[in-house]
């Protein structure tokens, strides 16, 4: 899984996050951070206000935690995500003894790596990467 340190660079870089079913995220307020949350119709639903998405709690009888600002919380993208983001970019996926390797073509048509000790977080350090070849604000 992403530590939110890389979550939070890419969240840097865009795309703005459409929070939907299935996606995890944390929330950025102290002792929280660890707790990660999973976007439901049964426990966590999105509701979609003028001044911004707001993530409702529903039937959460343990808390006094009824909704987030979407702001407020750190999306952690899943393994699938990155790699559709990588689009026609995303050359490889490979595992190395203690981590994965992702290869991608940057737009000189270099093949780059990028090594980290999951796929999850190997996939973010190559869409990162992508970026600041594209030359994207932020990256």
């Amino acid at each position: 899984m992403l530590s939110i340190e890389l979550a939070r660079r890419l969240a840097d870089t865009g795309p703005e996050w459409k929070p939907a079913r299935g996606d995890r995220f944390v929330l950025t307020v102290s002792g929280m951070e660890e707790e990660v949350f999973v976007i439901s119709d049964l426990t966590i639903d999105v509701h979609h206000f003028t001044g911004g998405d707001v993530l409702g709690f529903n039937g959460t009888t343990e808390w006094a935690l009824d909704s987030v600002e979407q702001s407020k919380v750190v999306w952690l993208p899943r393994e699938d995500q990155l790699r559709d983001a990588l689009g026609p970019h995303f050359v490889g996926l490979e595992q190395l003894e203690g981590g994965f390797v992702v290869s991608l073509r940057l737009t000189s048509g270099e093949v780059e790596r990028c090594v980290d000790i999951d796929a999850e977080r190997a996939y973010a350090r190559a869409l990162l990467r992508r970026r600041e070849d594209a030359g994207e604000p932020g990256a």
